[in-house]
This record gives C-alpha cells, structure tokens and sequence, in this order.
C-alpha cells in the first residue's frame, strides 16, 4: 500500500523554486580518451560505464555562477550562497566568493562545505537548518568541477571516469508541506587512502620536495571502494525506508552520485529499485564529482520526472569513505 506522503514528517519546511545547470560544451568521446591512457573506447564503456564527458574551458567559479543565474533567473538574489564542491578555485579565498563576484553580487554571506562528491546532500541539511531556524530564507547551494583538470592518465580506470560540470538550486521557505524529511551520514575512516589526491595541503605542501606530480592528480581504487561500500549504502537505504515508514515504490526517483557505470546500476541491479526510479547520466556526463548529483536533480526537473508532492531520495558514497543520503518531498 502506498504511503500517504501528506503525514511525513517535515524537518526542514522549503521549496526548490530554481533549477540550473552548466555542461560544458566541449565534449570528450570514449574514442578521443583513449589514446591519452593507452585504452580502446571499449575498454572506457564498459569499465568505466562512461561514453563521453564535458570538458570546461572556463574555472569553476564563472561555471558555477552560469549555473546559479539560471537558478535564481528573476527571483530575489538569494541571502546566502552555499558552495558544495570537490575542488576549490584555489585555497584562499573561498570558491563562493569567486562565483559571487562573477555574479556581480556584493555583500552576501558565501562559504563553502567540503564533504567530496557528497557536498551537495551536506549542504543541503545545513540550508535547510538555516531555513528553519529562520536565519536565511533564500539559500543558493552551488556545486561546480573540473574533474579533467586532475586526471592521472596513468590510472586509467580512474581517469576515464571524470567529467566537467556545475549545477544549483535555489530553495526558500515554504509553508507548504515540502521539504527535507530525513538526513544521514556515516564516515568510515578505513577507506581514507582509497580516494585521494594527496597533494595541495599540509602532509605534501606544492613547495615540499618529496611532493610528486601524481600528488597533485586524482587516484581511486574503484573495485575496492565498490566493494566496501555495497553493504553499507544498503543497509543506509533500509535504516532511511523504515525510519520514515516507506517503502522503495513510494520513492519517485532515487538521485545517486554519479560514481561509475557500475555504481549507479547497482542501485537497480542489486538494490531492488527499478531501472525507471533511478537517475543515471553517468554515460553521457561521467562522474563530475560534487557537481554529478545535484546534476542528476537538474536534468531530472528539466525531463519533467517529478513532480511537486513527490518524493526524491538523494544517496552517495565520498571519500573518507563517507555515505550520506537525503529524502526530500519536492
């Protein structure tokens, strides 16, 4: 029986009134990756699950500001802008202070939160806590990487994932019953070395000698992150379905992180969500990091595969390893 989504229970009352989005216009094929890590297209597809990606020929913060003016279009400019990124411009100053600048804005209050390719879903509880304690009533959250910038070509399965975008929502305070319904986020430090990029602070300063160029590149070890990852992200899903006292029909569409072919099947493949409920992009987008679920959300309302009422369950996995999962009622 279908749960009445009418008794869910609200934490955080806002409505999502933008949606934008950048996607570069340069595209990368399969067939034009591989001689760069010495692999045939075929190999790229189905190891990687990726058939093309963008690539930027313009920084995270004038991609991010694209993405947040569709957002906002003709509304209000928001009283805070949430920056949920992978990778910043720089290390100082904040990525948000860019974006804002590109904006032509002043004098808004911007930060970033830094949670990997789960940045959005963490951003999102923390507007959404803002929003309720009626702090901010207009939030921005922004999500924008150039994954291609930082590939190893000598790590091919890593490399032939990553891709470029930036997406953002604009979400205010409602009244209405809509909103976030649940958060959660676990970290399991044990998987810190399977996701990385070494370089860039403190441990392998850009000035110490002993920093290597592949310091400084984006490394992963796919199969083994899959494989710690599986039963923890489902026994995640189960926790969040009985918790709020719903079932997997009563999701409309589940919105993963776009971490490969493999991972966003397996939602369907092994979770027991149909093919049709899950958001899966990743063939013509590849993984864009922070950028790829909140990318999934765009795309999703843009194809019109919600509606207002409906039920949206965001879900991913980070490195750390951390997993972190949002239900919102759109």
């Amino acid at each position: 029986m279908e749960v009445d989504k009418s008794s869910i229970m609200i934490k955080s009352q806002f409505k999502i009134t933008g949606y934008g989005m950048n996607l570069p216009p340069v595209i990368e094929t399969a067939e034009e990756l591989g001689p760069k890590i010495n692999k045939t297209p075929q190999w790229i597809i189905s190891r990687a699950g990726v058939k093309e990606r963008r690539v930027s020929q313009i920084d995270v913060d004038e991609m991010g500001a694209l993405a947040i003016k569709e957002a906002v279009g003709n509304k209000q400019k928001p009283n805070l802008i949430i920056n949920a990124s992978g990778v910043p411009k720089q290390v100082i100053p904040d990525t948000s202070v860019f974006m804002q600048k590109q904006l032509g804005y002043s004098g808004i209050p911007s930060f970033s939160v830094h949670a990997t390719c789960l940045s959005f879903i963490v951003a999102l509880n923390i507007a959404g806590n803002f929003i309720h304690s009626g702090q901010y009533k207009r939030i921005v959250i922004v999500s924008s990487d150039r994954g291609t910038c930082g590939r190893n070509f000598n790590e091919p399965e890593s490399a032939a994932l990553l891709g470029d975008a930036a997406a953002a929502i604009y979400i205010e305070h409602t009244n209405s019953k809509s909103g976030l319904l649940d958060y959660s986020m676990e970290s399991y430090p044990e998987g810190a070395t399977l996701t990385e990029v070494r370089g860039g602070g403190t441990n392998l300063h850009p000035q110490d000698p002993k920093t290597k160029e592949s310091d400084n590149l984006f490394s992963m070890n796919g199969p083994l992150i899959f494989k710690m990852a599986l039963d923890k992200v489902y026994i995640r899903i189960n926790k969040d379905l009985e918790t709020n006292n719903i079932s997997k029909s009563d999701i409309k569409l589940l919105i993963p992180h776009q971490a490969s072919g493999k991972g966003v099947r397996a939602y369907s493949k092994l979770g027991g969500f149909k093919k049709e409920q899950v958001m899966d992009i990743i063939e013509a987008t590849g993984n864009c990091v922070a950028a790829s679920l909140p990318l999934a959300l765009v795309m999703a309302k843009k194809q019109n595969l919600f509606n207002e009422g409906d039920l949206i369950y965001l879900v991913g996995t980070g490195a750390g390893l951390s997993i972190a999962s949002a239900l919102i009622k759109v």
